[in-house]
């Protein structure tokens, strides 16, 4: 009994060392200069990371929020795990866009970041929640030897674009956790996503949570756990290679 009572005391010790670093460390807001363009992004490094180059961890917002929304929830796992987390703002709050908010600004962020703090270039990952959700899988599908693996909570694949998307050059792993009381996103979108990509060889878990609606937030601990668990298992092979696309700028 003494010696489950000492394994208790140290893990709330070691929780409460975790929940301290996390505190002391701050988010910072940081642009990153494009051409002309200065665009925002709200950072977390944690004190406790060592001379190793860190993981990268970049989320992406639901609508009508901002990067910050994103990456404090994050913290007390990032101080425990030792990972970096950037969250960008999208150009619209209300929703992100195709060539506007990546794949060409997200790489620019990630060299951004790179060039202030040593980062593993094969441990680089996305997560999105809601319509950053959804857009993290097209990202993911897009620069598919870039990122090593992404998760995304209430998210499903869009319909416009599908069938070059489904071609990327990696079957990159991705993790969809899905509420399923959710009326916004509905379970069967994300039942349709799994189907569609694993049928077309990804690697796709998706976990259903009973009862959880949209909600986010108040199951962001037991959510980013588990996703942290699924991403931090994929390495890739190689360095990471951006995928360059042309597009037309809007008038």
């Amino acid at each position: 009994m003494k010696r489950v009572v000492v394994a208790l005391a140290i893990g709330a010790a070691a929780a409460g060392l975790d929940a301290a670093a996390a505190a002391a460390a701050k988010v910072t807001r940081e642009t990153v200069a494009i051409d002309q363009d200065k665009r925002p992004y709200y950072l977390f490094v944690p004190d406790t990371l060592d001379a190793q180059p860190a993981p990268l961890l970049v989320v992406l917002h639901g609508s009508n929020r901002d990067g910050r929304s994103l990456v404090d929830p994050w913290r007390d796992l990032a101080s425990h795990e030792r990972f970096i987390v950037a969250g960008p703002d999208a150009t619209d709050r209300s929703g992100w866009q195709v060539p506007d908010d990546g794949p060409a600004f997200l790489y620019f962020l990630v060299e951004a970041v790179k060039a202030k703090h040593a980062i593993d270039p094969r441990r680089m990952y996305l997560f999105g929640h809601s319509a950053g959700a959804g857009f993290g899988i097209v990202m993911a599908l897009m620069e598919s030897e870039y990122f090593a693996a992404a998760a995304v909570h209430a998210g499903g694949l869009q319909q416009t674009g599908r069938d070059q998307l489904l071609n990327a050059n990696r079957k990159i792993p991705i993790a969809i956790f899905q509420g399923t009381g959710d009326a916004t996103v509905p379970v069967g979108v994300a039942r349709e996503a799994r189907d569609v990509l694993t049928a077309k060889g990804f690697p796709v878990k998706l976990t259903e949570i009973g009862g959880h609606t949209h909600n986010y937030y108040g199951s962001a601990d037991n959510i980013n756990r588990q996703a942290w668990d699924f991403l931090k298992a994929v390495v890739l092979d190689e360095d990471p290679r951006y995928q360059i696309y042309n597009y037309q700028k809007r008038r």
